[in-house]
């Protein structure tokens, strides 16, 4: 084994697709409250959700309401006044943990690794229960080495202090051994940099680089994990 031998995963949109159950989530959960949904309610609802976990990430807002300011915010927006936000997040984060899908190769790169012998660790600014929920459907649970949830760590991603408690919480584990593969430039790669650990950007998408941030690897594919750990073994 070379340079690497801990991985830490992002795990939505990393291994598991969060597009697809968040709007399998928001649909469910419109329809169980009687509610209009359409693909332009849901394109905003994305849209808010994701700032407010940039807001989250930045400190400016905590996990409890972004959970309710973001139902909050859309129903303002929308003009409902007969919908509770509170209870409805309740019942969407339970539709949100009740299904999960993999993205392409992550399954089989995961279980791969674990059989190459690396260790592997979840690190994630998602809902404790949800995420527990989805990591026991899919079976990540049982292919990880751990998770690490950012409300139970005291701190979100990216900030120094959450990667402190996670490496608090593996003494034996040395910085230079580990990479961070994720899709987010503000949650992960600066995550990486913050925690001064390799980072690896999982951009399918192409995305453009538009945040000042050190990125040591750039992969398309969850495949490509392979090759740059095949690459640093030489």
């Amino acid at each position: 084994m070379g340079k690497y031998k801990i991985i830490f995963w992002d795990l939505d949109q990393t291994l598991l697709n969060f597009d697809r159950s968040m709007d399998y989530a928001i649909r469910t959960v419109f329809g169980q409250y009687g509610l209009t949904i359409d693909d332009a309610i849901v394109a905003r609802y994305d849209a808010i959700n994701r700032s407010y976990w940039n807001r989250l990430e930045l400190g400016e807002v905590t996990k409890e309401e972004l959970k309710t300011g973001r139902f909050r915010t859309l129903f303002a927006e929308l003009g409902i006044h007969h919908v509770s936000p509170e209870e409805l997040a309740v019942d969407f984060q339970r539709e949100l943990g009740g299904v999960f899908f993999y993205m392409n190769g992550a399954k089989e790169v995961v279980t791969k690794l674990r059989d190459m012998g690396y260790r592997q660790y979840v690190v994630t600014n998602g809902v404790n229960t949800t995420q527990a929920n989805k990591m026991k459907l899919s079976g990540l649970d049982r292919i990880m080495d751990g998770v690490f949830v950012s409300e139970l760590m005291g701190y979100p991603k990216p900030m120094k202090e959450y990667f402190d408690a996670c490496f608090a919480a593996l003494p034996d584990v040395k910085r230079e051994e580990c990479i961070l593969v994720g899709d987010s430039l503000t949650s992960d790669m600066r995550g990486a940099n913050n925690a001064g650990i390799g980072a690896c950007w999982f951009n399918p998408e192409k995305k453009n680089r538009d945040v000042n941030v050190r990125i040591d690897y750039e992969i398309s594919r969850l495949e490509e994990v392979l090759r740059i750990l095949e690459q640093e073994n030489m």
